[in-house]
C-alpha cells in the first residue's frame, strides 16, 4: 500500500469519484453514510459531472460537490482531442485540490468522472479503492484498477476480468439503509396506491428508459385485463407527459411519476418489477428481495447490463427480456413474461426469495471499514457520540 502524504489536522476527508448516473452516486453515498458511523465529523468531496442528475442526487447531501466538464469516451477520433482537453483540466483541478486538502482515501465508482481523481491520487500517494458493482467491469474501471489497492465487486464473476494478483473483494454493492427498513404499507401510502391490489413497478432507473416506457405503453391493453393489479411507473423526466397520456386513455390503475428519491418505498410495495439491469438497481432489488423482469440496456458495447442480469437469472431471481428497442417486438416478449408471473404468486415468491439470498446489506459497512484501513484510520476511530445525517 502506498502511504499518503502528511494529512491536515482536523476531520478526515474522503473523496468519491464518479457520477453521471444514480448507479455511480447512490453506492458512494451509502459508503459515506457508513464512514460517518465511524467518524461523525468526517468530510466528503464528490467528483462528479455537470449532468442534472448529479446535482439532483447530491444537492441535499452534506458534502462538497465538484462538477467536472467531461464527455464520455467515444469511438469517433475527431472527438478525442476535446475529451483529452477536458480530462487534462479535471486532472489539474484535482491536483491543486489534493495539494491543499488531500483526502485520506479516494474511492472511484466508475465512468469518466472517476478518472482524474484516481490518477492524481496515485501521483500524490493517496490510497485508492475502486467500486465495481457491474459483473463485467467498464472501461474506466478496467484501466484504473492497476492504480488501486483493492477492487470491491458485487458478483463473484467479476474477479475473472481482472489480472491475477489484484485484490478483488466481493462485498456486494452498497445500498441505503432505508432499503432494509422499507415496508409495503408505507410505500402504498406514499404513492397513493390501493393496498388491496398487487403492484407492478416499472422503472428505467434514475433517468428513465424510453424503450421500456414504450414497451409498457404498448402493453397497456394487456394490463387492462389484470383487474387485481395496479402500476407504479417511473418514467424519467423526458417521457412523463407521453406516459401519463397513455395511462389516461386506458383503465389501468396507476401512479405515474418522473422520478422518486423514495426507491426503498417503491420496491417495498412492488409484487413484480420491470427494470433495467444496472448494478445499483440489482443491488436494491436483492436488498429488498423482489421478483423482476429485466430488460438490459441494449446499447453498451460490452453488454454489461446483460451480464448483470444473468447473475440473477442463473439463480431464478429474475427473467430476462431482450430489449429489441422496437416496442412492436418488445411488447409480445414482455407479455409472455407477464403472463407467466402475474398470476403465479408462488413463482414470484420463489423468485423474491432467490433475490433476497443475493442481497448484501452489510456492503457499505464492509467497504467503509476497508477504506479506513487503507487510510490508516482504523486504529483511531473516535467514540461515537452522535451520528450526523449525510
Amino acid at each position: 500500500m502506498i502511504a499518503a502524504g502528511p494529512r491536515p489536522l482536523g476531520p478526515p476527508l474522503f473523496a468519491f469519484a464518479g457520477g453521471g448516473t444514480g448507479g455511480h452516486l447512490y453506492p458512494a453515498i451509502a459508503v459515506a453514510r457508513a464512514v460517518r458511523e465511524f467518524f461523525p465529523n468526517a468530510r466528503f468531496v464528490f467528483f462528479g459531472t455537470r449532468r442534472p442528475i448529479d446535482g439532483q442526487i447530491l444537492g441535499s447531501i452534506d458534502c462538497e460537490f465538484v462538477r467536472q466538464d467531461l464527455h464520455a469516451l467515444s469511438p469517433r477520433p475527431w472527438r478525442w482531442p476535446g475529451i483529452l482537453l477536458d480530462l487534462r483540466a479535471a486532472r489539474a483541478d484535482c491536483r491543486s485540490r489534493f495539494r491543499v486538502d488531500p483526502p485520506a482515501v479516494v474511492l472511484g465508482t466508475g465512468g469518466m468522472a472517476s478518472v482524474a481523481a484516481v490518477i492524481e491520487a496515485r501521483k500524490a500517494g493517496i490510497p485508492i479503492a475502486i467500486l465495481n458493482p457491474d459483473a463485467a467491469p467498464g472501461r474506466a474501471n478496467r484501466r484504473l484498477a492497476r492504480h488501486a489497492e483493492v477492487v470491491f465487486a458485487q458478483w463473484n464473476d467479476t474477479a475473472a476480468y481482472y489480472p491475477q494478483g489484484l485484490a478483488v473483494s466481493v462485498v456486494g454493492c452498497p445500498v441505503r439503509p432505508a432499503f432494509a427498513a422499507a415496508t409495503r404499507a408505507h410505500g402504498i401510502a406514499r404513492f397513493g396506491l390501493d393496498p388491496a391490489r398487487r403492484t407492478l413497478l416499472v422503472t428505467g432507473a434514475s433517468q428513465g428508459a424510453r424503450s421500456i416506457n414504450e414497451t409498457v405503453v404498448a402493453s397497456l391493453p394487456f394490463l387492462e385485463t389484470k383487474s387485481n393489479w395496479q402500476v407504479l411507473h417511473l418514467t424519467g423526466e423526458k417521457d412523463l407527459t407521453l406516459v401519463e397520456a397513455a395511462y389516461a386513455s386506458r383503465s389501468v390503475p396507476a401512479s405515474v411519476v418522473s422520478y422518486t428519491e423514495h426507491m426503498p418505498d417503491a420496491l417495498a410495495l412492488a409484487d413484480l418489477v420491470i427494470s433495467r439491469a444496472g448494478a445499483s438497481t440489482l443491488a436494491e432489488l436483492t436488498a429488498v428481495g423482489r421478483a423482476a423482469i429485466l430488460m438490459p440496456y441494449p446499447f453498451h458495447r460490452d453488454e454489461h447490463q446483460r451480464h448483470n442480469a444473468e447473475c440473477l437469472e442463473r439463480v431464478g431471481a429474475a427473467r430476462i427480456v431482450r430489449d429489441a428497442v422496437d416496442p412492436s417486438v418488445n411488447a409480445p416478449a414482455l407479455r409472455s413474461a407477464l403472463v407467466a408471473l402475474m398470476d403465479d404468486d408462488d413463482r414470484r415468491a420463489a423468485m423474491a426469495a432467490a433475490a433476497r439470498r443475493l442481497g448484501r446489506l452489510d456492503s457499505a459497512r464492509r467497504i467503509a471499514e476497508k477504506l479506513l484501513q487503507l487510510a490508516g484510520l482504523d486504529s483511531m476511530k473516535p467514540l461515537r457520540e452522535s451520528v450526523e445525517t449525510i
